[in-house]
């Protein structure tokens, strides 16, 4: 799924331009081993509905969806699994809305009481039964689906591809201190700015200059653990790819939200160590060719809580480009 993309899924409305994107997210929690999400409450339209609203200019779909949760009931929660987009009409033409799922962690919600005057905890059959756009059902079913095969809690695995490069005809110093270009150094900010909406603890990275040069807004502003593996390195993967695959794979150790960061030529080893862990379904969603990941994109893997390294979602995201 690429979250850059918001005609995805447009079966009902094949080749129709979009006129209208927008993006939100389903929060939800566990309550006595019971499933529950959470509704809003809007006053302009008097409605029910999930927490959503159209993109901001600069900005991508998972951010504004990560937005959105923010300022309609406060919460700073990671984005959980992709659910289906849904389409409808709107007065501008068509409107397409992407949805996540996202965990509530017993946070204080916080109703900005101005988009959102109150907010429902209910039982999915429930929050069915009260949604005012019937549309809106389809993302909670997917989700109620994905909680009872066990694939609704997951933690985020997220790999980069370094930010753009100064050329390496115009180096002439060691490959590893090769720099980040000026779009580069720009391209680095948007990474920050994506990484914020899976918010992934620990950053392992190559040590070479232009990928620890991508990571490091993030990590400053984050305080996220840095940590350099020599074997996500071209030199190493050239003389090793199983050392690179190895350090992909260690990845999944901690079972905690995670990024990755390394070079064009290690993204096919490192491609392939993930889809190990995933449907051929999900494998197909990978991409297959060179240059595989364009400067600064990445790829969301979500990975199920309690599993045994069970990639239950994939998505390719691009960062905002200026």
């Amino acid at each position: 799924m690429n979250s850059d993309t918001p005609v995805a899924d447009q079966t009902d409305h094949p080749g129709e331009p979009v006129a209208v994107v927008a993006a939100g997210a389903i929060p939800w929690r566990v309550t006595k081993g019971a499933l529950e999400v959470l509704l809003i409450h809007r006053p302009r339209y008097d409605d029910w509905s999930w927490p959503k609203g159209k993109l901001d200019a600069g900005e991508t779909v998972p951010e504004c969806a990560a937005r959105e949760v923010w300022e309609e009931i406060g919460l700073q929660a990671p984005l959980g699994i992709p659910l289906p987009a849904i389409h409808y009409q709107v007065a501008a033409g068509l409107k397409v809305v992407r949805y996540w799922a996202v965990k509530v962690n017993g946070a204080q919600l916080r109703p900005d009481g101005k988009e959102v005057d109150s907010v429902m905890w209910c039982s999915p059959d429930r929050a069915a039964s009260f949604l005012s756009n019937p549309t809106d059902v389809e993302p909670l079913e997917y989700l109620e689906k994905a909680h009872v095969r066990g694939e609704l809690d997951t933690w985020p695995l997220v790999l980069i591809r370094h930010a753009k490069a100064k050329p390496r005809s115009s180096w002439t110093k060691a490959e590893g201190d090769r720099p980040l270009a000026a779009t580069g150094q720009r391209q680095a900010v948007a990474v920050q700015r994506l990484l914020e909406v899976w918010k992934p603890q620990r950053v392992v990275t190559s040590p070479w200059a232009r990928c620890v040069a991508t990571i490091a807004p993030y990590a400053k502003a984050s305080g996220a653990k840095v940590k350099l593996v020599e074997a996500l390195t071209e030199h190493t993967h050239q003389r090793s790819p199983k050392k690179t695959a190895a350090a992909v794979e260690a990845l999944f150790d901690k079972q905690v939200p995670i990024a990755v960061c390394t070079h064009r030529p290690a993204l096919p080893t490192a491609l392939k160590q993930l889809g190990q862990h995933m449907s051929q379904a999900l494998r197909n969603l990978l991409p297959s060719s060179d240059p595989y990941l364009s400067p600064g994109e990445v790829i969301v893997c979500q990975v199920a809580r309690g599993s045994e390294r069970k990639v239950v979602s994939v998505e390719q995201v691009k960062p905002f480009d200026d």
